[in-house]
This record gives C-alpha cells, sequence and structure tokens, in this order.
C-alpha cells in the first residue's frame, strides 16, 4: 500500500473512532417499574429510527384544561413489526390509550408496553425492553 493510501485510510478509519454514538441504557436505568400510568391522547409525532422508536403525546390533565406532551419509548423498529407494526400504524393526529412505565427523572417521558388506538380498539404491544418480572 502506498504511504499515501494508507494515512488516508487511517484517517478514515480514525474518524469512525471518534465519532460519538448515542447510548444505550437498560430499561431499570431510565425507568421505574413500579411506576406504571395509562396515558390518552392524541399523537403529535412520531420517530421511527433505530435504537428505539419514539411518539409523542398531547395528553389532557383532569380538568381538561392544561395539556402535557409526552415522549414514548417502545422497542427497536424490527421488534415492532414482527409485532404488526408498521410506519403507518400510528400517525399524527391519531388518538391512541399507552399502558408505560414511568422515567425515574420524573419528567413526562415513559416507556410504552402497549398502545390501543382509540378509534378501533386495537392493542398492539410496543416492544418494550422492560421484562415481565423485573428484579431490582
Amino acid at each position: 500500500m502506498r504511504p499515501s493510501a494508507f494515512g488516508l485510510l487511517a484517517a478514515v478509519f480514525g474518524a469512525f473512532l471518534v465519532t460519538p454514538l448515542p447510548a444505550h441504557h437498560s430499561f431499570s436505568a431510565e425507568y421505574d417499574s413500579k411506576r406504571q400510568v395509562t396515558l390518552k391522547g392524541i399523537v403529535t409525532k412520531v420517530e421511527w429510527m433505530n435504537p428505539h422508536v419514539y411518539f409523542y403525546l398531547d395528553v389532557k390533565d383532569d380538568s381538561g384544561d392544561n395539556i402535557t406532551n409526552w415522549a414514548l419509548e417502545m422497542g427497536p423498529p424490527n421488534g415492532l413489526e414482527r409485532s404488526g407494526w408498521t410506519r403507518n400504524t400510528i400517525k399524527v393526529g391519531d388518538e391512541v390509550i399507552v399502558e408505560a412505565t414511568l422515567a425515574k427523572d420524573n419528567s413526562k417521558q415513559a416507556n410504552a408496553r402497549s398502545v390501543t388506538m382509540a378509534s378501533t380498539g386495537k392493542k398492539l404491544g410496543a416492544a418494550s425492553s422492560e421484562r415481565a418480572n423485573p428484579q431490582q
């Protein structure tokens, strides 16, 4: 290999080594399996990408006066597809009911366990990484 080609190859390889990668944390590092919630609201955004699919939900409080936007994490796209999901299963504007586990940091974020379409009653699993019997 010529010196200039070797230098170029080394530079490209080095760039991959220093590029930050998104952190992937375990379920128990982010969510409290003892804090369950059911949320009903309108989908405002869907991010269908690895390593996890996220969607965002506008949820009205009990009085109906205040709306809070929640971030809901699901499993990876391939896990959802194996459960019957497609990129178009939920869309902006859909009303859904989500059974989820709250974030430990008390933010408006949760890990979805199931999503029910309010219009049809169809319930789908969310490919959550929460174990059925979490050990903490």
